[in-house]
């Protein structure tokens, strides 16, 4: 039985996704044409199962292997699309630059790829490496060379399941650019997604004549469209385009299953395994599969005389678990769905790289007493334990009297226990290295008031140590500097990290001041140091006092 929500959502699509243009008839007419859109986003490194046996790409290979062999045994065809961010997350993959990732990919048979803002956190030629390395096509109709003012990736692909002509477009975040390390886009430009997005529609209508067009995005859904300090994101996007130009948007970057539980809001805590009903925005569905490849997800669409319905549509979880706890305080991991056995083809692939760092990557650095918190939801909000850490390895290592940095650099947390290079790793997996520079007590004010103004919910909010204030207006008042009042006159050695200091995630440029270094030390190994000489580690110590007021 389809739920209510997906009946809703076949019956507007069947009027809104119509063919976009004049189709070239790869279709017989009055013959029904059943396809199958998987999807996944923010992969981040997540090639193996979880500590927890959770995800991964082996127990991701059975399912979608499944669903292919469903789908075409009814005479059907299957794409299988990403949402981008396949870069930086899992130290096992960072160390290996994704190799593993995208040949695991290969294997699975995804047929193409958005580029996501993650997949610049290494130089240019690395992420061409990855496309050499990939066999789908990394597409981004919205990255443009500076100097040649050509596209970097390709826009679009084309696809004919049974005769039926689907194009995928690529759409990147213009975030990239401030969110992305600003040293590796000194020739690259982002646009607008949506002005591309008109461009590149208007191309396809008069060259290629599609009958469906989809976009593969990696911009964000934000219900409502309302953004806030992001970019525009999917939302936005559908709007901002004629009614159902776009069949549908295979979305990632804000990491949410997309589940709407009425008009314009999602569900904030999806059980997985439960029913989903997407988005729809001026006639174009809207999808997004959280992250990590927690789950695929499946659109299963009918074509008929240039009309595409959906059918049915389900986020189908890859061995989640859920945490039992017990009275005697044990607790279970168990399972929300059966099983999805690993393939034995894809293990065979992957385990040489996950055991190739594992032995270096599992070396004991210390310990600490209590969490140290790096989740998103805390990092981009307050002042946290871990961030406080963090700044504390960088002023030891520069000398600085104070530090800062953007909470959207820390990625993970550290639970209490052994402290595992790994966990460093997980905690800042960028390599950005450690910069100060010495300011006046007038340019740390100025600068303090200026990313003090950074909004929560956005990696661009400010993490301190050594300072305290109140922000308010616009301005900052009662500042002070390792406990005593700023002198405005004398001389403060500020730390924090290459990605601040070009001006990442929208902070003051200082990489041209007279004063600017940049010590070469990168951002893990100066924490990975710290935590050595000085565990065991008091969590304590590190709590933040309300020091820091911003409002």
């Amino acid at each position: 039985m389809m739920c209510s929500g997906i009946k809703a959502l076949a019956m507007a699509l069947v009027g809104a996704l119509a063919l976009t243009s004049t189709s070239s008839f790869g279709w017989e007419k009055d013959k029904t044409y059943k396809i199958t859109i998987l999807h996944t986003n923010d992969h981040h490194g997540h090639f193996w199962r979880s500590e927890h046996g959770e995800y991964g790409l082996a127990a991701q290979k059975t399912l979608v292997d499944r669903v292919r062999h469903e789908v075409e045994s009814q005479g059907g065809s299957v794409l299988l699309l990403s949402g981008g961010d396949i870069n930086t997350g899992v130290p096992e993959s960072d160390v290996l630059d994704a190799e593993p990732d995208f040949r695991g990919m290969n294997l699975i048979g995804y047929d193409a790829m958005a580029v996501g803002n993650h997949e610049f956190d290494n130089p240019l030629s690395v992420l061409r490496q990855q496309e050499k390395l990939a066999k789908f096509p990394f597409l981004s109709a919205n990255i443009y060379q500076k100097s040649t003012g050509e596209r970097l990736f390709k826009p679009w692909a084309i696809f004919k399941p049974q005769g039926v002509k689907v194009a995928v477009i690529g759409l990147t975040t213009d975030d990239t650019a401030k969110i992305g390390n600003p040293e590796y886009f000194t020739d690259i430009e982002f646009r607008k997604p949506a002005d591309e997005a008109k461009l590149v529609i208007e191309e396809l209508q008069q060259s290629e004549k599609p009958d469906i067009i989809i976009a593969a995005t990696h911009m964000g859904h934000y219900d409502n469209g309302n953004h806030g300090s992001n970019a525009p994101g999917d939302v936005e996007l559908a709007r901002s385009l004629p009614k159902g130009a776009l069949s549908m948007i295979v979305g990632g970057h804000s990491q949410n299953p997309v589940c709407m539980e009425k008009s314009n809001r999602k569900i904030k805590d999806y059980i997985p395994g439960t029913p989903c009903t997407p988005d729809l925005q001026n006639g174009t569905l809207i999808v997004q599969a959280h992250e990590w490849g927690k789950y695929v997800g499946r659109a299963d669409f009918e074509f008929r005389n240039g009309l595409l319905t959906l059918k049915r549509y389900r986020l189908l979880p890859v061995n989640l678990k859920k945490e039992l706890k017990w009275d005697n305080g044990k607790s279970e991991w168990v399972l929300y769905l059966p099983e999805i056995p690993e393939s034995p083809q894809m293990l065979t692939l992957l385990s040489p790289f996950q055991k190739k760092g594992k032995a270096q990557l599992a070396v004991k650095l210390g310990s600490v007493n209590q969490k140290l918190e790096g989740d998103r939801n805390k990092v981009r909000f307050e002042q946290t334990n871990l961030a406080r850490l963090i700044l504390n390895a960088q002023m030891a290592r520069s000398k600085a009297d104070f530090a800062a940095m953007s909470g959207g650099g820390i990625r993970d947390s550290i639970e209490a226990g052994n402290i595992t290079y790994k966990d460093v790793l997980k905690v800042q997996p960028f390599g950005n290295t450690l910069v100060y520079v010495d300011f006046t007590g007038q340019e740390a004010l100025d600068y303090l008031t200026a990313v003090a103004q950074k909004k929560p919910d956005s990696g661009a909010y400010p993490q301190f140590a050594n300072v305290s204030f109140n922000a308010a207006g616009g301005k900052l008042s009662a500042l002070k500097i390792k406990g005593e009042p700023v002198d405005l006159a004398k001389t403060y050695r500020m730390a924090t990290l290459s990605f601040n200091g070009a001006g990442g995630d929208g902070w003051p440029k200082i990489d041209g001041h007279a004063s600017y270094v940049n010590t070469g030390f990168i951002d893990a190994e100066v924490l990975k140091e710290y935590i050595q000489k000085n565990s065991p580690i008091d969590a304590a110590t590190l709590a933040p006092q309300g020091e820091v007021s911003m409002k």
